[in-house]
Order: C-alpha cells, then structure tokens, then sequence
C-alpha cells in the first residue's frame, strides 16, 4: 500500500502515512519487514523451553490415551493434565499446558453453558472431614433389553468418594436406600441404630429422598435429612457433579444389555474413580488418597 500512487498526488502514499492512516506502530512495521528479509519469525523473549510444543503436544497425547487405557477416563481438563505432566517429572507452565491443548484440539469436550439469574445458594456444602455430609442423587439410562433403569448413589463432600452405588429397574425409595447402606457400611463398618450420627445427607426433594421410608431409615441410622434448596440444584452441587462425571465416562460411552450388566458397570466405575480420578480442590489427589491423608 505504502508504494501505491496517489491518483490526485501522482506519488506513493509512503510507509508514514499508511501507518497513521491504520494506526499501526511503525516499530511493528519495521519489525516485520527485518524479519520477512532475514527469514525469521517472531518468537517468545527469553531462554527456550526445554520441550517444544510439539514435543510438548506428543507428551500429552500419550498421557491422554495412556490414561484412557489404564483407568478408563476418556478426556481429561488442562488443569488434571498439567498435574499429571508434573508427577512424571515435566515441569511446564499450566497456561502453556493449556495453549498447547488447544491448538491441537486435545482439550476435553464442554457444554456451552447457559446466563443464569441470581443465585439462592451462596454458600459451601464442602467439608473439611469425611464423613460429615454426604450427597445423594438418582439419574438414568436405557438398557438395551430391559428399557430404562434407575441409578442411584452417595458421595462424600469432602473426599469426593463414591461411597455407594445402584441401580434398579423401577427407581423406588427402598432402591434409593440401598447405595446409603452400602456407604454406612462402608465408612462405619455395619448397618444398626444411630452407627452414623454426626452425618448429614444432602438431597433434593425427589418424591424417594423425601419419602417417609427413606427419612425413617437414615434416621434410624443416625443420619440427619439436609434438603437442598427447592430449584437450585447447585445446593446438591456435589452430587451433581458427580452425576456429569458418570455420564462422561461411563454412560454416555456404552451401551448395557440389562440393569444387572449396568450394576456391575458402576461397581467397577465406582472403584476406578475412586483410585484413579484427580480432585483438583486437594491439591490433584485421587479421593481414596484424600481419605488416607485425613486418616493419617
């Protein structure tokens, strides 16, 4: 542009005036055109990295499909896998971690999310403590030989645990009872009268959580009902997220021919997530290590 002649001037526009006329520093300008002449590109100031971004590119694939592999999780965040370039000794920068992941579409797949409007619960539901609240929550799926099957479960606000999991054909509030039973015996060793007191369990008010049945039975237990609030599902948001999880790497994956091949699916889920799954609130800790660490 800057050599074009002007029709009214009858002379080149010059590198001056276009600069102004597009507002562009003339040290961008002069930048560029020492580089295109001596054939380089423009580069981060500073020493190199010790790993190109290729190299740096081909690490994560590897981690990503050995990860896939060995535990099952299909897609990890740049978060869980900058941790994991750090256990293997790589020291690279999260925001390069991420960089790299996008440019190469490793990045794990997300919903775009929706505006919401003021929020009721602005609080915390997390614990500092195992085993002082739990979640529970019930989703669904479709077998392939025996239509839709309920699951119901419990998880630790704390650790992130899966401390019980089940699945039925008809989602009923004794159903709903069986993964809290599975959780009693497995923090406090049996199912008897007040064993669990101390505990909350969070819900929402689906028509199993707030059934008679179900109140009289975690009260027998010792488990005190802690109701989320009605239409803020994020007052459950433990459970929920847990519920996403299980859809992404497992449900949304495979298809079950019948509700006792889908139990079996999420007992071993179960154990898998809970040796195997990072939990970035603990510093990337697996949840059976968060409850070790408490323990020790």
């Amino acid at each position: 542009m800057s050599v074009t002649h002007s029709p009214s001037e009858d002379r080149p526009y010059g590198v001056t005036l276009v600069l102004k006329t597009w507002e562009i520093p003339r040290s961008t300008y002069y930048d560029a055109r020492d580089r295109r002449l001596k054939g380089t590109s423009a580069s981060r100031p500073g020493p190199k990295p010790l790993l190109s971004d290729q190299r740096l590119a081909e690490l994560i694939q590897e981690l990503l499909t050995a990860t896939e592999e060995h535990y099952g999780i299909r897609g990890e965040g740049y978060r869980k896998v900058h941790a994991r370039l750090q256990h293997a000794g790589h020291q690279v920068a999260k925001d390069r971690v991420l960089r790299v992941m996008r440019e190469h579409g490793l990045l794990s797949p997300t919903r775009v999310g929706r505006a919401r409007g003021p929020r009721v619960h602005d609080g915390t539901i997390v614990t500092d403590q195992a085993d002082v609240m739990w979640g529970t929550d019930a989703t669904s799926i479709t077998t392939l030989d025996e239509g839709t099957a309920t699951i119901f479960f419990v998880v630790d606000h704390c650790t992130g645990e899966c401390l019980g999991i089940h699945a039925a054909r008809r989602g009923t509030r004794f159903e709903a009872l069986e993964p809290v039973r599975q959780a009693v015996r497995f923090a406090y060793g049996g199912v008897a009268e007040g064993v669990a007191t101390g505990l909350s369990l969070r819900h929402d008010h689906g028509s199993q959580f707030v059934s008679r049945a179900f109140q009289e039975e975690i009260a027998f237990l010792g488990i005190a009902s802690s109701p989320s609030f009605v239409r803020a599902p994020e007052g459950n948001g433990v459970a929920e997220r847990f519920v996403r999880t299980l859809k992404e790497q497992l449900l949304w994956l495979r298809y079950f021919r019948n509700v006792e091949e889908l139990r079996e699916g999420l007992l071993e889920f179960a154990e898998r997530y809970n040796r195997s799954w990072l939990r970035a609130r603990h510093g990337y800790l697996t949840p059976t290590q968060v409850r070790a660490k408490l323990a020790a």
